[in-house]
């Protein structure tokens, strides 16, 4: 192992900096606003391709540039010398991913690459990596998934975050890099870009908002594992303060169909009509459900919202928005 300088008491960080990647995305902005809030230095880098400059929270320093492009990203490392890093930005449309997986690799395996080489070169203390507990477990019989459980994803997206996985390790081994790769689940919320990808509650909230028929790929009966954005945004706060070298899943550990969630928004709104069926999507997975006992106890987390209040909340910044 190759020993780096990095500060070994956290109460000598002053101010703390966090570097945010993909800080103007739905999960990353609200990741930095609460850290900004909590006294941080926040830097936000993105380059806007899914991500919206007004999610970018007021104050922040934003650096508009692809986490591909490294000779740039060694420019803001070298300048605001971050001591932690919240790895956020990645390409995670399953579809695209599977018709261009070289388009993926590069985002996801070598632009996280990138950042951990800044991370080292750096000194770095410890980096928060947004990974998926939806894709990385594939099609496994047993559920809910525990960290135990095998890695097989099913689409080149999987395998992406499963490789970013694999190298936190090889970091952590060779140059002692702090991480905690936190496996998502489906992540919902106020904010979410409706017409974003794996957005299925703010696709259908919207979509029944304005009056038209949602559209239900395959049967409906795919089972999902769904987490307000809130427990997500906690789940980070929690990680980056505990530091080691180790995998959590968050989610809720409650399986809920597509069919089902259609019927709870479609209650709460008083959408009258049936869905449209279409097939299944290339690359999608059927079921998934997160065990998240191990974040509970080493984390001390677990979700505060359970999914009927989490729609409701999200139906209301929803009307407030677009309605």
């Amino acid at each position: 192992m190759i020993k780096r300088d990095v500060p070994t008491n956290t109460q000598d960080l002053t101010p703390k900096t966090l570097l945010v990647t993909g800080g103007a995305g739905f999960i990353g902005s609200r990741v930095a606003a609460s850290f900004a809030n909590e006294g941080y230095r926040v830097v936000i880098v993105d380059d806007l391709s899914t991500g919206k400059r007004e999610n970018i929270p007021r104050g922040i320093k934003f650096y508009h540039l692809d986490i591909c492009n490294n000779v740039e990203l060694e420019k803001v490392f070298s300048k605001e010398k971050p001591q932690y890093v919240s790895h956020h930005a990645a390409q995670i449309n399953v579809r695209r991913s599977v018709s261009d997986p070289c388009f993926d690799a590069q985002i996801n395996i070598l632009g996280m690459i990138n950042v951990l080489e800044n991370c080292r070169r750096h000194n770095a203390r410890r980096i928060v990596f947004a990974s998926s507990g939806g894709v990385l477990y594939g099609e496994g019989e047993d559920l809910p998934f525990d960290e135990k459980s095998p890695l097989q994803p099913f689409s080149p997206y999987g395998a992406s975050k499963c490789s970013g996985e694999h190298y936190l390790h090889c970091y952590a081994q060779l140059y002692d890099l702090e991480f905690i790769s936190l496996r998502y689940s489906n992540v919902y919320g106020p904010g979410q870009d409706p017409s974003g990808e794996a957005g299925v509650i703010a696709i259908f909230i919207l979509t029944m908002l304005k009056g038209t028929l949602p559209t239900i790929f395959g049967d409906g009966e795919q089972l999902r594992d769904y987490v307000y954005i809130d427990d997500i945004v906690m789940a980070n706060k929690l990680a980056l303060k505990k530091g080691g070298r180790s995998a959590f899943n968050i989610g809720t550990g409650r399986p809920t169909s597509v069919n089902e969630l259609f019927r709870m928004i479609a209650r709460e709104i008083g959408f009258p009509n049936k869905p449209i069926y279409a097939p299944c999507r290339q690359g999608e997975i059927l079921k998934n459900c997160l065990d998240i006992a191990r974040a509970e106890v080493l984390l001390d987390w677990k979700p505060t919202i359970q999914l009927e209040e989490g729609i409701k909340k999200t139906i209301a910044s929803f009307k407030k928005k677009y309605v």
